[in-house]
């Protein structure tokens, strides 16, 4: 389809799993539809998050059992990550991405457009001096790296950059202790990288388990991932030689050869011009109602990482918004609701820390009798076999109904035993459900059983 038409039945900015999914669907329901995207079609979960970040953690991983299983399952005789084939190999996926997703965005008859797209009003998009409208605007263009305040931040790269590395350098240090920081911060451990991880907080990953978090900590300084925490960075230098320093508000100072920006994201709207648009929004993202539309302008949809919502930025969630938004963009009267049940959460450091429903704090201020079960299991039988490594799980059970309201694993195979507590959750199996069922043995599904 060519680039002269002006005038949709809907416009979809972003072109990641939600925007991706709303604009195919609508036009296969024979909708016209354009697609605008200020980047490399494709988005950021495919090209430069989720997917490519698991083949660097699969690297990693590989090299982590090897060399734990020492002595023990075999004899090392030296395995290693080898950065520029790593690269390499990522590129074979995200490049093909990169070359294709506007054809296929094309030959599915949608009009493709780059570009910073701005509302020029409530159902009008301009990109530089062209003009598009349409009835329907999905917004679903994702979230960006916060803004960083302290001086020097010229000095700092992000995921994005760290993606694209040809080599890594040997002293890597990784500001704010979240999903992006731990997880690169494993990668460039088991790479041979000096890395000191700087966070605020009393430990990292606030948003997990403490109990297990602090297993991790200690497990990850075994493995040379040194911590700043309750520390701020308040500069970065550059020294003549090219290595940076890390200043922090307690007086310390970082040495290192790069610093990695992982102190989270925000939602991607500030360069939207909502406000022509009469769009309500805030520091969450876009105000929307319970079907996805803007609450102050109808014509407008919002969906993933820049919508205000209270479930958090995960694909998972994404994909539902989406869902949600192709039942109900084109009708008079939207009644199709998000279901997005209890969303499993999981970081892949190596091993990798896992969580579903309720933290042992939130369901301790519900006010119900509770059933807390807190183990270290990093000597039981499953995780030696692996050879040494580090595991723990927690479980919340309501007493008074045998429901489960939170599950947080630490250790192997937790990014896939977690979805077995999901799917008891979602579908409101007892603790006493999941304990008679029987699991493949062995396998670290079967463990599930040993914890209730």
């Amino acid at each position: 389809m060519t680039q002269d038409k002006s005038e949709f039945d809907v416009i979809v900015l972003g072109t990641g799993p939600a925007g991706s999914t709303v604009a195919r669907k609508a036009a296969e329901s024979g909708h016209s539809v354009a697609i605008v995207e200020s980047r490399e079609f494709g988005g950021t979960c495919a090209l430069r998050g989720c997917n490519p970040k698991k083949i660097y953690v699969n690297a990693a991983s590989i090299v982590d059992q090897v060399r734990r299983a020492d002595g023990q399952l075999i004899v090392n005789k030296g395995v290693d990550i080898d950065w520029p084939s790593l690269l390499k190999f990522k590129n074979s996926f995200t490049e093909p991405i990169a070359t294709t997703s506007e054809k296929s965005f094309q030959d599915a008859g949608i009009a493709t457009f780059h570009g910073q797209a701005e509302f020029a009003g409530e159902t009008e998009i301009l990109l530089g001096t062209q003009r598009l409208s349409a009835n329907r605007i999905v917004v679903a263009t994702g979230a960006i790296p916060v803004a960083l305040s302290f001086p020097g931040t010229q000095w700092v790269i992000d995921s994005d950059a760290f993606f694209e590395l040809d080599h890594l350098p040997e002293r890597l240090a990784f500001i704010g202790g979240g999903y992006i920081s731990m997880e690169f911060a494993h990668v460039a451990a088991r790479a041979g990288s000096s890395v000191t991880v700087i966070d605020h907080h009393e430990c990292v990953l606030t948003g997990f388990d403490p109990d297990l978090v602090k297993l991790l900590q200690v497990h990850s300084e075994r493995h040379g991932i040194q911590f700043q925490l309750n520390s701020r960075a308040t500069s970065v230098e550059c020294e003549s030689n090219g290595s940076k320093v890390v200043r922090l508000e307690n007086g310390d100072a970082i040495e290192c050869d790069m610093v990695i920006h992982g102190a989270g994201r925000v939602p991607n709207i500030s360069n939207l011009q909502l406000d022509i648009a009469r769009v309500h929004y805030g520091v969450d993202g876009i105000a929307v109602d319970e079907f996805m539309r803007s609450v102050s302008n109808p014509h407008v949809f919002a969906a993933g990482d820049c919508a205000a919502r209270t479930e958090p930025m995960l694909t998972p969630a994404a994909n539902e918004d989406a869902r949600i938004i192709v039942k109900n963009l084109f009708e008079s009267q939207p009644r199709a609701r998000p279901i997005y049940g209890q969303i499993p959460a999981v970081v892949f450091t190596i091993p990798a820390i896992a969580a579903v429903g309720m933290s042992e704090q939130q369901a301790r201020e519900s006010g119900r009798q509770l059933d807390v079960r807190f183990k270290d299991t990093s000597t039981s039988g499953s995780v030696r076999k692996t050879g040494a490594t580090v595991a723990g799980f927690k479980l919340i059970i309501d007493k008074d109904t045998d429901l489960l309201l939170g599950a947080h694993l630490l250790g192997p195979a937790a990014e896939e035993t977690i979805n077995l507590f999901a799917l008891a959750m979602r579908f409101d199996l007892t603790a006493t459900d999941l304990k008679s069922t029987l699991f493949a043995f062995p396998t670290f599904a079967a463990d599930v059983r040993k914890m209730i």
